[in-house]
């Protein structure tokens, strides 16, 4: 791969993480919050806190939109877009680091391996999702924290640099890369996205190919094209992540200020012990309609833009 190509990807990559982290940024604060240990709910004017899995465990969570409303009443419309900063300052870098990667490895074992088949989508995946999450991870977890940080209206919210100060007085550089096991676990929700992503795409682009045309010729694309890499996205991303969601709930809880869960499978075992399985998956539905529409416009725009600058 040119390094012209290898700075395609990385500019599509960036572009496409871009536009789907500010269109889908609400859903990602309220999906956060359900994953949280700590839930506030305001219901009839009464605040409930809830800090250890027993009470958690006793009290349903509401569902998103109901929860969405509370964030609304008593937070206000900003707080929606909470951790938006870091969000659009490492998605672009994330995503770009990661197509990147993605694209050189699949192109190195290609030579290697069978061309395009399974092995090398998984390999591929699984080390673009290994370089990104270790280049990028202090600043998901700042993320993180700031969409935690529930202020009433009115009251002075923390921003992005206080977060990092606060997190560094108190835990060091360690606490920066809080979390990054429960990511590295989650490395197999990408590898299950893109091999059904990738076999997808071959059949659509299989069942559009003309029979008498050279598999070596690349056929034009057109507004449909993408409409289906759309599809294929969401269809593989809603596979991918109903396996492996446990991971996104773990990650949230090991990066909460002051949390007693301190590893992974640590993490793992207590969470059932103490609030039942369910919880390993609480949040799932917002996580789902906020992560299909956002993988969707992330691929699309990611082929879009690959396919305009190496035309």
């Amino acid at each position: 791969m040119s390094k012209r190509d290898t700075m395609v990807h990385l500019l599509a990559g960036g572009c496409g993480g871009t536009v789907g982290a500010i269109l889908t940024c609400p859903l990602e604060v309220v999906k956060t919050r359900l994953q949280s240990s700590s839930l506030s709910f305001y219901v009839s004017g009464v605040h409930l806190s809830t800090v250890n899995g027993t009470s958690v465990a006793r009290m349903s969570p509401p569902g998103p939109l109901h929860f969405l409303k509370l964030i609304l009443e008593k937070e206000g419309p900003r707080s929606l877009f909470r951790g938006l900063g870091p969000n659009l300052i490492g998605v672009a870098p994330s995503r770009a680091i990661y197509f990147a990667a993605y694209s050189t490895a699949k192109e190195k074992l290609n030579g290697v391996l069978e061309p395009d088949s399974t092995q090398v989508h998984m390999v591929s995946a699984g080390m673009a999702g290994f370089t990104a999450i270790t280049t990028t991870n202090p600043i998901w977890l700042i993320k993180t924290r700031l969409q935690l940080d529930a202020r009433n209206r009115g009251e002075r919210r923390m921003s992005a640099l206080d977060c990092m100060r606060r997190v560094y007085r108190r835990e060091g550089l360690r606490g920066f890369y809080r979390g990054m096991s429960a990511s590295y676990a989650g490395i197999s929700e990408t590898v299950i996205h893109f091999v059904i992503y990738e076999s997808i795409k071959r059949r659509l682009l299989e069942a559009k190919m003309p029979q008498n045309m050279e598999e070596e010729e690349e056929v034009p694309k057109v507004a449909s094209d993408f409409v289906g890499m759309m599809l294929a996205a969401a269809t593989s991303k809603t596979c991918a992540t109903t396996v492996a969601y446990p991971h996104e709930v773990i990650r949230t809880r090991l990066r909460e200020e002051g949390t007693k869960y301190k590893s992974f499978f640590q993490t793992l075992r207590t969470v059932p012990k103490e609030e039942g399985y369910a919880a390993l998956y609480r949040g799932l539905t917002t996580h789902l309609v906020r992560q299909i529409p956002n993988t969707a416009i992330t691929m699309c725009t990611y082929e879009l833009v690959v396919y305009l600058l190496s035309g």
